[in-house]
């Protein structure tokens, strides 16, 4: 076993696979062939692509800069580890059942291109629906990175996306291009170059030449600023939108499962929060009860409290606590209990002086 930590913390893949083998033989020597089994099913799945990602070694770079434009990820990401709409989430599976049965699609002549397009506000789970997709297809994830990309010198951008689609072409793998509007603009903006208007061209010209073994995924929080001729390059199409109340539960679940606290066994507390995040994006949510948990850990409280969750959701949304009084509203206005108000440094004399006007919700 510790001979298979070295090797992951140095990135040695021969390490990691021999001496898991090693350990597979020993448990089922030792009486224990249930867990060997599972070990040598794991070995057996990764290998392939630990074997793959030899391919990548070679990155493509800016010619002026020298900056590598891609990153090689290899995600893992489980379904249990993911909120979404329900029928988003089928229209995912759809996008990987095709690509898993392609060659029947191939037989029956239909088209095999793998593209998908997404699309919404920020921290809606864009860039985690791609990191899914390639976890479940067991596939690297190839992520352009704007700042090799996108070049100074007139002329460079259009080739640097040619080699990218060109490193990704001859591989099994997804090639992701998040903030995607800053190279598939409209091209009769009238604010941009020539120059620029042909870097559309050229990324069109290259996801219509994309091989079948490739899928593309691109994202942007910007769909407005595309070309319309780039809409049609893609087979799907999905709007992540922000959470319903339903979705914000299960997150919320999600992410107290383990930890001490006064809400999950609470219905009401646990729907009066999630209305408190109505309108909150997943990665926002997230956000704001990551950092309750941050500070029920550094401050040794033990368990995170329902007011304190109100407390950092009214921060998030005005930075600061600026005003009792409108603080006091808003902790009312989601029935906040008078112990949980007073232990956030609200007086007890003030909140029973409130006035009942203020009190919204009730």
């Amino acid at each position: 076993m510790v001979k298979i930590i070295e090797g992951g913390l140095r990135g040695d893949k021969d390490k990691i696979l021999n001496y898991a083998t090693v350990l597979a033989n020993n448990l089922e020597q030792q009486g224990n062939p249930a867990l060997s089994k599972k070990i040598r099913n794991i070995l057996s799945e990764r290998k392939g692509q630990l074997t793959a990602l030899d391919e990548f070694t070679s990155k493509p770079v800016d010619t002026e800069s020298r900056l590598e434009m891609v990153e090689i990820i290899n995600p893992s990401i489980m379904a249990e580890e993911i909120v979404l709409n329900k029928h988003i989430a089928a229209e995912i599976q759809t996008f990987i059942d095709y690509y898993t049965k392609r060659d029947q699609l191939i037989r029956a002549g239909i088209d095999t291109s793998f593209s998908i397009l997404l699309y919404g506000p920020p921290g809606c789970g864009k860039t985690t629906v791609a990191h899914y997709i390639a976890s479940v297809m067991g596939l690297p994830l190839v992520c352009a990175r704007l700042d090799g990309l996108v070049s100074s010198l007139l002329g460079s951008t259009a080739k640097n996306i040619r080699k990218i689609f060109d490193f990704v072409a001859a591989r099994d793998c997804i090639l992701f291009l998040d903030e995607f509007d800053v190279i598939a603009k409209l091209r009769d903006d009238k604010n941009e170059l020539g120059e620029l208007k042909r870097v559309v061209n050229s990324l069109i010209q290259n996801i219509d030449n994309l091989g079948g073994n490739t899928i593309f995924i691109a994202a942007t929080n910007h769909q407005k600023l595309l070309d319309p001729a780039i809409w049609r390059r893609f087979s799907k199409v999905l709007l992540l939108e922000k959470p319903n109340i339903d979705e914000i539960t299960t997150l919320i679940k999600m992410l107290l499962y383990n930890t001490q606290n006064n809400i999950l066994d609470n219905p009401k507390k646990l729907r009066q929060l999630s209305v408190a995040f109505d309108g909150f994006s997943y990665s926002s949510i997230k956000t704001v009860i990551t950092n309750v948990i941050k500070n029920m850990i550094v401050h040794e409280v033990g368990f995170v409290n329902y007011g304190e969750i109100l407390k950092e959701i009214y921060i998030y949304i005005h930075h600061t606590i600026d005003d009792d009084e409108t603080f006091l509203s808003f902790l009312l206005q989601y029935k906040a209990t008078q112990k949980e108000i007073n232990n956030l440094g609200i007086p007890l004399r003030k909140i029973y002086d409130f006035p009942k006007e203020g009190k919204k919700g009730e």
